[in-house]
């Protein structure tokens, strides 16, 4: 007796898959394990440490703080009349998500290599899911920077938010875009060359420093040398912690031109990430 079986697959899992396919419907009927890997990431960010999740404050605050004694104190550059700590603080918290985004998804093949090899699932949902779970921590001290917000305006300084500030969710989703897909182009090179996960960290330091998180754009052109203010002026990152500056503290410069130009470098990086996360995703298992 033999018996004909015409059904048809219900899934297929295959290595041949298009460079350039971020497979949505895929990620959505995994969507579950995604909010998985969120809350997991949330609950031992900072499991068994002392402070646990006061990190979160006291990260922004000693930045700032440091910032605000070496560049403003020290350096004496000015902040366009914006109180030095709260024109640091803003600068850091936009900066400290992408910085998260960044050096947390630029280990992924790696650091998974294990749950990677035995089980099946789109491996892009690891990289994505600490995007998501930074987004807490963002919220977190964007609560810190309001709250200094306030304090200030009720001491009488003179800053207020401009209407600019609707594309706040804008800048944000740029930040986190750029950090993934750079995040996402290191993992996949890791896999072969290990010691980019040491630069990494020292990458992220220097980028901090070129990208004016401490510093108005406007200071840069009149200090620095012209070279040095062009790579400063024509970093992506820099127009977009200028704009978010500009649009809560109504200091210094916004463009569309160098909003739109930072949107373009962070939709592109991302889909390059995209493009080279996936064509390593087929035989990392053989290098890591």
């Amino acid at each position: 007796m033999s018996f004909e079986k015409n059904d048809a697959w219900l899934y297929e899992i295959t290595s041949e898959k298009k460079a350039f396919d971020l497979n949505l419907k895929e990620v959505w009927r995994y969507r579950d394990l995604l909010i998985l890997f969120v809350k997991r990431d949330i609950t031992t960010l900072y499991k068994q440490t002392i402070l646990g999740p006061l990190w979160f404050l006291i990260e922004p605050l000693f930045t700032s703080v440091i910032f605000t004694l070496v560049f403003n104190n020290l350096g004496n550059i000015s902040t366009g009349g914006i109180p030095p700590f709260l024109f640091n603080l803003t600068g850091i918290t936009l900066w400290n998500y992408f910085a998260t985004c960044f050096t947390g998804t630029s280990d992924t093949f790696n650091k998974n290599a294990n749950i990677f090899g035995k089980v099946y699932f789109p491996r892009v949902i690891m990289p994505m899911s600490v995007t998501i779970s930074n987004l807490v921590k963002f919220g977190i001290q964007l609560l810190i920077l309001i709250s200094f917000y306030i304090y200030f305006v009720l001491s009488g300084a003179n800053i207020s938010p401009n209407y600019f500030i609707f594309l706040f969710p804008l800048l944000v989703v740029m930040m986190a875009l750029t950090g993934l897909g750079l995040g996402m182009i290191t993992s996949a090179m890791t896999t072969k060359y290990r010691d980019l996960k040491i630069l990494v960290g020292f990458a992220v330091s220097l980028l901090m420093y070129i990208s004016a998180v401490p510093y108005p754009i406007e200071v840069a052109r009149e200090k620095l040398p012209a070279f040095a203010a062009n790579i400063i002026t024509y970093n992506p990152l820099s127009q977009i912690l200028e704009g978010f500056r500009f649009m809560v503290l109504n200091t210094g410069s916004f463009s569309w031109g160098g909003a739109l130009y930072a949107l373009a470098f962070a939709i592109g990086i991302f889909f390059l990430g995209l493009i080279i996360f996936n064509r390593t995703e087929k035989s990392f298992i053989d290098t890591v």
